[in-house]
């Protein structure tokens, strides 16, 4: 698919997921949206902030434990890796695998995902770099060339499959497994349950950046879809649903409004919300009994000293 048509695709699904989801007695967004070209560096920049501990705590796993977990992917892998972003953490594994053939990042912001992969054609002379650009949560091919060669290796760092429910979740581990085949193997990042004074100062910085970053899908929908939001007049949440055991993030009305987009007007409630990401938290034996319903094996874990983060070698 040429540049030009996947935009015009991915617009369509964007304008209709907005339309649906705004249309609900809870209004929601899909947490993928978020992630634009603005949108991505916002978080990479949400990611160095002292309050969001797990991308420096996993990073501090990988270093720590590179040598195993290339012993655990073995020699001359395919890496595939879903949501993608800038591949910091990536570049730990990269560095310590024996031989790898090629590293296939995936990810749905394509200008993003290009200066990734130039930047790992750069570092890593040889190795093969094949971008996709998709949506890692539907079903999607792998490039041929990793098909037909060497084992492959899913890595999905970064607690990213807390932002999926259940369901969403159960699917994406079905998927992989299809994808990496039978004897595949995945690296799997894990967030675990901790105090919740910890959690919540995570997804609301002092700095206010994880605001500008959820604020930012309200910019993205005034420029793609034609919409009529004032961004910076809806007050970012974040908020334990001891239920779904997960934090959440919300969009928060100030007032009573009507938002157009496109031709199309949305009430809103003072104190109304839009939910936009979930980021559900797991215990050790409760994801990995929830990975073995959906086809994998719990071979290695990693952890930290204090317990806070958790990855995962899948087989």
């Amino acid at each position: 698919m040429d540049a030009a048509l996947h935009e015009e695709v991915q617009r369509d699904a964007f304008r209709l997921d907005v339309l649906q989801g705004l249309g609900r007695p809870q209004k929601s967004l899909p947490s993928r949206w978020l992630y634009d070209a603005r949108g991505c560096e916002l978080f990479e920049q949400i990611t160095t902030l002292p309050e969001y501990y797990p991308t420096r705590t996993e990073t501090s796993i990988l270093k720590a434990h590179a040598a195993e977990i290339a012993d655990f992917c073995g020699p001359y892998v395919n890496l595939l890796e879903y949501g993608a972003g800038a591949g910091i953490k990536t570049q730990i594994v990269v560095g310590a695998l024996d031989s790898p053939r090629a590293y296939v990042p995936i990810d749905i912001a394509a200008g993003f995902l290009d200066l990734t992969a130039q930047r790992f054609r750069e570092q890593f002379a040889g190795l093969r770099v094949m971008p996709v650009v998709t949506d890692f949560t539907a079903d999607f091919s792998l490039p041929p060339r990793v098909l037909d060669e060497g084992r492959r290796v899913a890595f999905f760092p970064g607690s990213t499959l807390g932002n999926l429910n259940a369901k969403e979740a159960g699917l994406f581990l079905q998927r992989v497994r299809r994808q990496v085949g039978p004897q595949g193997a995945a690296l799997i990042g894990v967030d675990l349950h901790k105090d919740l004074d910890v959690l919540l100062a995570a997804y609301d910085d002092a700095a206010g950046i994880t605001a500008q970053f959820n604020q930012n899908i309200l910019v993205r929908i005034n420029r793609e879809l034609g919409g009529q939001f004032a961004p910076f007049q809806f007050r970012h949440l974040a908020r334990w649903n001891a239920l779904e055991g997960a934090v959440e993030m919300h969009l928060e009305s100030p007032i009573d409004q009507v938002v157009g987009i496109g031709g199309k007007g949305f009430g809103f409630r003072r104190g109304e919300t839009i939910h936009t990401e979930s980021s559900r938290k797991y215990d050790i034996k409760g994801f990995s009994d929830f990975a073995r319903r959906h086809g994998w094996h719990t071979l290695r874990l990693w952890t930290d000293p204090r317990r806070q983060f958790a990855i995962f070698g899948l087989i």
